[in-house]
């Protein structure tokens, strides 16, 4: 059966992550929800499974247990962790693929948290162009955080999903059987990929099966469908105050995503780029009048590395050489 369970956090892990980390609970909270967001569109633009991606959004929560959220840019912990699990199943990606699409998605080009309503960003490809300097530096990142990101998990890689014990419950109950069954089965999955971005971390404090018993109870709901009058949740090992927590859990994401987007729509300030930055949470804790010593792990493995000035200085000249040459000089 181990090949069905998760290792859960334990209380002092959690208690630690939120009392700890140098940073108010609703700034991590965006941060959490950020980085997940951005985990998935990549997922979505690399043309992985769900469920690669979704392991992926598992292993980056159980990093962020034992290490500091400021340590790293938190599009390099995104890149990162779904480098490695795209390595580690059956759909690798190449680190020239991830570095485009991470190019594009922190762009401002990228529509990934514009308001609803507002309208799409303009294409500008210059805005998402990624020079070898770039690439390299973006490369080395990515290596040095898998490195430290096996060191961080124990090298435990392993995720159990709760999506296929879902669709084996939906038969189980007969729910698949009578219409509407593609709506409760969506219902059931979609419930089940909104958990990824909770702020309790539902991932990493049940197993799959209560996920999954949870995600069709609620989807049972949501469509009207007559469930068995039993404790029907008690024949998958579930009980209910467990039950109960899951499932309020799971429906209160919708508004808690909305708070979210318009947490980040403040923190970012009307900056022209897809993803918030270590810079952005910076300089909202300065606003606020908190000073906080951020302490940064080393990049690149450690090895000496450009600053962020260097890089950027890179980065103009190999523009400029590629102007160069496409006017023939």
């Amino acid at each position: 059966m181990s090949h069905m369970t998760n290792p859960l956090a334990t209380p002092d892990q959690l208690f630690q992550r939120r009392s700890f980390e140098a940073l108010p609970i609703e700034l991590q909270d965006a941060i959490f929800f950020a980085t997940q967001c951005l985990t998935q569109a990549a997922g979505i633009l690399l043309q992985l499974p769900q469920s690669v991606t979704a392991q992926a959004n598992v292993l980056l929560a159980r990093y962020w247990l034992v290490e500091p959220m400021m340590s790293h840019e938190f599009s390099d912990v995104s890149a990162a962790t779904v480098y490695l699990t795209a390595k580690l199943s059956a759909h690798p990606r190449s680190p020239r693929d991830l570095a485009n699409v991470y190019a594009y998605l922190l762009s401002p080009s990228s529509s990934l948290f514009q308001p609803p309503t507002a309208p799409p960003p303009a294409n500008e490809p210059a805005s998402y162009y990624l020079s070898e300097s770039a690439y390299h530096a973006f490369h080395a990142r990515v290596l040095a955080l898998e490195a430290r990101a096996l060191y961080a998990l124990a090298f435990d890689t392993h995720v159990a999903l709760p999506h296929p014990l879902a669709v084996t419950y939906l038969q189980a109950l007969d729910f698949l059987a009578v219409a509407p069954r593609e709506r409760i089965g969506s219902r059931a999955v979609a419930y089940l990929n909104a958990a990824l971005l909770s702020p309790q971390m539902l991932y990493l404090t049940s197993q799959p099966n209560a996920l999954a018993v949870a995600a069709v109870y609620n989807a049972a709901r949501d469509v009207g469908a007559k469930m068995p009058e039993c404790e029907w949740w008690e024949v998958f090992d579930v009980d209910r105050e467990e039950l109960g927590f899951l499932v309020v859990g799971m429906r209160s994401l919708d508004g808690w995503g909305r708070k979210m987007r318009a947490d980040l729509a403040r923190i970012m300030r009307g900056a022209e780029r897809g993803m918030v930055t270590r810079r952005d949470v910076e300089d909202e804790l300065r606003r606020r009048g908190i000073e906080v010593v951020v302490v940064r792990a080393p990049r690149g493995g450690g090895a000496a590395e450009a600053d962020d000035a260097e890089e950027e200085a890179a980065r103009r000249m190999d523009e400029k050489m590629a102007d160069l040459e496409a006017r023939g000089v």
